[in-house]
């Protein structure tokens, strides 16, 4: 049997944690207006954003709910992708150059929570672009569908490195003739003296001259190197470069490195986009799918509610709060993750109440054969939930790889792609697993505290 000190401390984390739960699933602002003869409360409490001190750093978190083009209304493109001008070995990071630059400019842009996809079709390669909230698509085309343009500006003088545009264009106001059309690659390499990581950008034959003379020009200063007219590093020429091959040195970690190589080859290898199909969601048909999708919600927990406790009464009605506990703490992790909501993500959602259920449902059965066979209800409690975990394991065990191929981490091509598919794997493989948490824990514990020990006869 189990400690009930134990029992109890657990039973209140799980309060506390329902609670928590509660404050980050309250709307933006709750009014409160109660009048009572002479008695009149008028107030209205305001959830702020989510921000924690950890010493000097701060944590700032937006708890909005995130919803997609389906639910927030917005734009939906898809460009064809010219692969002509780019080698065969060099057509993975050119894919994946161009996806990184198209995500940064859409983030320039002010769109949040966008899906960008690269897909195959027939041998052609499409890119796949979702704006929630945009409903003028012209600026955000226009934005999208050029290529990106990598140039070299030369400093004057050796100053701070710059982060105002209008300060770094004073700094940087000369314009070097080299560009992007005369950058080969950029690659990562591991300098063999200091074990650090470094990136190696290569030039074609005629870059090599202009850079031979640029760097001739600017030793001892700073070439930057910018995206879009944005700049991206700044390195100093150390040495006047003659072969053709540059080598940016730093602090950089694996990753920072990668990302700035990437970022160069976003403008080295052009592949070109073009526009061949646009499709608008008005807001208005946005909300009335959210609307729907959550009154199918209510309904179906109302519903299932109402079975639980006909068929199990009191344990039914603990395993309803169980149920309750469940939706927050889902809610609570779409808003932390965060998880964009689409209208296939909702419907993941309320098909997870009902394996979050079933759970429930294995255990009391198994009650029942414990009680019939004379138990202890207590006795029968703890034996019904070791031995429904087997059934309880393997039929989520199933539906969390079925989830997991449907969402394609990974980004394997053979398997799915879309946004929408993945957003109802997301949402259902979150519910499975905190249905198996508060199946087994949550509810659990709630009956060792809430229902009465019955004595058999």
């Amino acid at each position: 049997m189990p400690n009930r000190k134990k029992t109890l401390r657990i039973f209140w984390i799980i309060i506390a944690l329902t609670f928590i739960s509660l404050i980050l699933n309250m709307p933006r602002s709750l009014p409160i207006n109660i009048n009572l003869g002479k008695f009149n409360w008028q107030h209205t409490f305001y959830k702020p954003n989510l921000s924690l001190n950890l010493g000097d750093n701060t944590l700032k978190k937006n708890t909005d709910l995130k919803y997609g083009l389906d639910l927030a209304g917005g734009t939906a493109l898809v460009f064809n992708i010219d692969t002509s001008t780019v080698e065969k070995n060099d057509l993975d990071q050119a894919l994946e150059s161009l996806k990184g630059n198209i995500e940064r400019r859409i983030n320039l842009f002010g769109v949040s929570e966008t899906n960008i996809q690269i897909s195959k079709q027939n041998e052609q390669y499409r890119l796949n672009v979702e704006l929630p909230g945009i409903e003028d698509t012209n600026q955000a085309v226009e934005l999208i569908g050029t290529t990106a343009q990598l140039t070299f500006r030369g400093e004057v003088e050796l100053a701070p490195e710059a982060t105002e545009s209008a300060t770094f264009y004073d700094a940087f106001p000369e314009e070097i003739e080299l560009n992007g059309s005369h950058l080969l690659r950029s690659s990562v390499q591991i300098n063999p003296n200091n074990s650090q990581p470094e990136v190696l950008i290569e030039f074609d034959q005629e870059g090599t001259k202009l850079f031979a003379q640029a760097s001739q020009d600017y030793l001892n200063k700073r070439i930057a190197i910018l995206i879009d007219e944005l700049p991206v590093t700044a390195p100093v020429v150390q040495t006047t470069i003659t072969d053709g091959k540059a080598v940016i040195s730093g602090s950089f970690d694996s990753q920072s490195a990668k990302e700035l190589s990437a970022q160069l080859n976003a403008g080295a290898l052009p592949l070109s986009i073009d526009l061949i199909h646009q499709s608008q969601v008005g807001a208005t048909l946005g909300q009335d799918s959210l609307n729907k999708g959550l009154f199918a919600g209510i309904i179906g927990l109302f519903l299932v509610s109402i079975f639980m406790i006909a068929n199990y009464g009191k344990l039914g009605l603990i395993a309803d709060i169980g149920l309750i506990i469940y939706s927050l703490i889902t809610l609570s992790l779409y808003r932390l993750i965060p998880v964009t909501l689409t209208f296939p993500g909702i419907v993941g959602f309320i098909l997870s109440i009902g394996m979050a259920v079933d759970s429930n449902i294995l255990i009391f059965e198994r009650m029942k054969e414990e009680t019939r066979r004379g138990k202890e209800w207590n006795m029968a409690l703890e034996t019904a939930f070791g031995r429904a975990w087997d059934s309880i394991k393997d039929a989520n065990a199933c539906t969390i790889i079925t989830a997991l191929i449907l969402f394609n981490p990974f980004n394997w091509s053979f398997l799915n792609t879309s946004g929408m598919v993945r957003g109802f794997a997301v949402t259902l493989l979150l519910g499975i697993i905190v249905g198996i948490f508060t199946g087994v824990f949550v509810t659990r514990n709630l009956l060792r505290v809430l229902a009465k020990e019955k004595k058999t006869k």
